[in-house]
């Protein structure tokens, strides 16, 4: 399932790439019609010539990692109590 705001879905990136990518379809034109910006259009075509086929799945948008840590004493201990 895509998310809320995704432009297109993954079936959908597909064909967009492959028509750029297979079929030679200017960026623009194929933008057009699927209703995308260039920069869309040239990021789903990018993907599907590095990842194929799998590089249209959705991806988290969440970080990779996390850039500065919370500092120690301002982490708070969970205790679990038993019942």
């Amino acid at each position: 399932m895509a998310h809320a705001n995704a432009a297109l879905t993954p079936k959908h990136r597909l064909r967009l790439a492959r028509l750029i990518v297979d079929e030679g379809w200017p960026l623009s034109r194929a933008a057009e019609f699927f209703n995308v910006s260039w920069r869309t259009a040239a990021k789903w075509a990018d993907r599907y010539r590095d990842e194929g086929v799998n590089g249209m799945l959705d991806r988290p948008s969440a970080r990779h990692r996390q850039h500065v840590k919370t500092p120690q004493p301002m982490v708070r201990r969970i205790v679990h109590l038993r019942w």
